[in-house]
């Protein structure tokens, strides 16, 4: 119970919400099933707050294990007292609790327990006890055999005070929280290092809060000092305090113990706990709290641009032409059908450009090829102006080419998946096709791909890798389930993000239908080899069949809530084929008539959503941007234009965006608008068509600085303690960037163009 109020208080729900959140996921029942179909049962939370709530679940139910543990280690030295089971029992989170074991925890032998059986225990307990006394005299009724003298007793003595004092569970929870609200992590780089590391030029003589350093320049000064490139210190203190000055740290341990200032043994005593005990344990807490939040902070990005990206418009179901640039080994195509099934391909080579311009031709118009899908990678400006000339050359096809991102596609062609897929084409081709298929439908390509390599994160090789994949896994398993998938269509790699379904389970349902034909009921799926009840509960409502002998069977109304509809059927006198889409005999329904104690107001009126739009997908229409005629590279800009351009990564202090040149310029978080932008993504989001005015080009840096005001003047620049020591670049899989689309302007001729094209 103390664990679901907990929760409770954290996610400010009830405790009856949180209960229930927690029986439906110790049964089994997954995230997207819970947010869909059991919003009566937890109140509606959403799956964002069923996300957290499992986290932290697990991590409670940890501590409460490891509380156990402690106990129990602690009872059996026969030292458990009333007060400290009170005190382990209320500790809140792991750290306070270690805290509190410490002093019993089992360890290697220290001079303090030396010290203690030479019999030394009185001696340090007296010098603590009786302030005013001589140590040296005190000293002398404790030597014996393995004691020789008073310098040794005292050692001894001090050795046993330093470990009492670093193992107060208050005193060390007091000076932590002190040390992490005052102390400045200072970078400085290694002398000899400074071509070495340019990179790190930013942070070679770089101070600041602790406390408040943002994630990006955490871990770019981390990652320096792991390069060997700069060197870090926690500062606790200004530089040119003496040493022979208390600082306030050892003022606190003096009082805590209530130490005469006058005893200089026992201030000696307390400068070296601090300095050579307590200090360098909580510095090295300090950097790793530091580097957890900065972890959590970026994943929390990552996570949230790959969100953007998987929900991204698809172009939709167009034959497409998918272009894999390259120089020496030539551009690769394939050539896609509207349902993402390879029809041709061909390698050209860019320095035979009429030979090139030949073959394309041929085959667009051979295919009736719609979309032109250009990889972001080498030689992307030069494929795609040749891809340009195929458009002006061809008016009667129609055509249009999009610049997508090719983040990924080489590991997606040598994967097994691929091999599998496609067992007879080169490797290299593989890649072209995957290219083609996400411009089509981005997330069903995008899942075949680890998400660590989609390439929308700042630093995702130096965060936690454990923690990285759990939460990207999670954001691909939500926007899988909240757009749905074609059961007859789908890939494995796209059935096994569905809610309830693995691996094992999705090449199951592929099996079965390559062998016995497309399903034309869901009831159908419980045929399929280890495809249970409970699976199929969890399931269901997240595949869709559409044209079977169950028009509900379409939408994401769940088999369960059937009987539902059918007493809105007989109600209204009609059959479902005549209720699906007809907003005015929907409106005719009374939700409230209509609820059981399964099926409450929240469902009901799902259900209603659901028959008004049936599988409605949750993306927007795909829309692109046009970037500007002769700006191919850095060089070509100037200061002042203003450029159409997408946003292809979002990270904390700013955006950054695509403006056709290779690299990607930074609208800073301060650029993003006239008004006080507190997260950028509150702005703009991965994918959204942007304007935007050049303020300042460093071509050296491979730097440049955008703003989205467009009154601003050139030469203001964006703060380069906020940029990150890497920047957005081609063809690098830990910064390539998503395609382009949505929120292109309303007057978009492109815009206007593709809708005309899918209607």
């Amino acid at each position: 119970m103390n664990i679901i109020q907990a929760i409770a208080q954290e996610l400010s729900a009830t405790a009856a919400q949180i209960t229930a959140a927690v029986e439906l996921l110790d049964d089994g029942a997954t995230v997207p099933f819970i947010a869909r179909y059991r919003k009566e049962a937890t109140g509606g939370l959403d799956d964002s707050q069923l996300r957290t709530l499992a986290e932290r679940l697990t991590y409670l139910r940890e501590l409460e294990e490891r509380k156990q543990t402690v106990l129990k280690s602690i009872e059996e030295q026969g030292k458990l007292t009333p007060e400290l089971q009170a005190a382990i029992e209320a500790a809140d989170n792991k750290t306070a609790l270690e805290d509190l074991y410490l002093p019993y925890k089992p360890k290697r032998r220290t001079k303090a327990q030396i010290a203690r059986e030479n019999g030394l225990q009185p001696l340090a307990d007296s010098l603590l006890a009786d302030q005013n006394q001589d140590p040296e005299a005190a000293a002398q009724g404790y030597l014996n055999e393995q004691v020789p003298d008073s310098k040794a007793a005292l050692d001894g003595a001090r050795a046993i005070l330093m470990e009492q004092f670093a193992e107060d569970a208050e005193l060390i929870g007091t000076l932590r929280e002190k040390l992490w609200n005052e102390a400045e992590i200072h970078a400085q780089v290694i002398e000899g290092k400074e071509t070495e590391g340019e990179k790190f030029a930013d942070y070679f003589d770089h101070r600041e809060a602790v406390r408040s350093m943002p994630s990006h320049r955490a871990l770019a000064v981390l990652r320096g000092r792991n390069e060997g490139i700069l060197q870090t210190a926690l500062k606790y203190q200004p530089d040119e305090t003496p040493i022979t000055e208390q600082s306030d740290y050892e003022k606190i341990i003096t009082r805590h113990f209530h130490i005469n200032n006058k005893n200089k043994w026992l201030r000696d005593t307390v400068r070296l706990t601090w300095r050579a005990k307590i200090f360098l344990s909580l510095e090295l807490e300090a950097l790793g709290r530091l580097k957890e939040n900065a972890d959590t902070d970026a994943i929390t990005v990552f996570a949230r641009n790959l969100k953007d990206l998987l929900l991204a418009a698809p172009a939709g179901r167009l034959t497409t032409l998918g272009l894999d640039p390259g120089y020496r080994n030539g551009v690769k195509c394939a050539v896609v059908s509207d349902t993402g099934k390879l029809l041709d391909t061909v390698i050209v080579y860019l320095h035979q450009e009429n030979n090139m311009l030949a073959t394309l031709a041929k085959l667009i118009k051979q295919h009736g090829v719609k979309l032109i899908a250009i990889g972001n990678g080498t030689a992307s400006r030069e494929t795609d102006k040749i891809a340009g000339e195929l458009v002006k050359a061809m008016p009667e096809m129609k055509l249009h080419k999009i610049v997508v991102s090719e983040a990924g596609a080489s590991i997606y062609s040598a994967s097994e998946l691929a091999a599998k897929e496609f067992p007879d084409l080169d490797v290299s081709l593989r890649g072209a096709v995957s290219i083609a298929r996400r411009l089509q439908d981005p997330l069903a390509e995008l899942v075949k791909i680890d998400p660590k390599s989609i390439g929308v994160g700042q630093y995702q090789h130096d965060v936690n890798q454990s923690q990285l994949a759990k939460s990207l896994d999670a954001v691909v398993e939500d926007c899988v389930n909240a757009v749905g998938v074609d059961v007859n269509t789908a890939s494995a790699p796209l059935l096994a993000r569905i809610s309830g379904l693995n691996q094992t389970l999705a090449h199951n349902i592929v099996a079965y239908r390559d062998e016995n034909g497309a399903f034309d009921s869901r009831k159908k799926l419980l045929k399929v080899p280890r495809l249970g009840e409970k699976t199929y509960e969890q399931a269901a409502g997240f595949l869709r069949i559409n044209g079977g002998k169950e028009p509900l069977d379409a939408s994401a109304v769940h088999p369960e809530a059937y009987p539902v509809v059918a007493k809105m059927l007989d109600d209204l006198h009609i059959k479902a084929a005549d209720l699906i889409g007809n907003r005015e005999k929907i409106k005719q329904i009374k939700p409230a008539a209509y609820t059981t104690e399964q099926f409450g107001l929240p469902t009901i009126l799902d259900i209603l959503a659901e028959l008004e739009k049936p599988g409605r997908d949750p993306r927007g229409e795909f829309q692109t941007a046009t970037f500007a005629e002769g700006i191919n590279e850095i060089s070509d800009l100037q200061t002042g234009m203003i450029l159409e351009g997408v946003v292809s990564n979002v990270a904390n202090f700013g955006a950054f965006v695509d403006i056709g040149v290779h690299q990607d310029g930074l609208v800073h978080i301060s650029a993003l608008s006239n008004k006080f932008v507190q997260d950028p993504r509150e702005v703009v989001k991965a994918g959204d068509v942007v304007k935007v005015k050049v303020l300042e080009v460093d071509a050296a840096r491979k730097r440049i600085a955008l703003t989205m005001r467009l009154d601003d003047e050139p030469g203001t620049q964006a703060k380069r303690s906020d940029r990150p020591s890497e920047n957005n670049r081609r063809g690098d899989s830990r910064s390539a960037k998503p395609q382009r689309q949505e929120k292109a302007p309303a007057n978009s001729a492109m815009a206007d163009a593709f809708a005309k094209l899918k209607r």
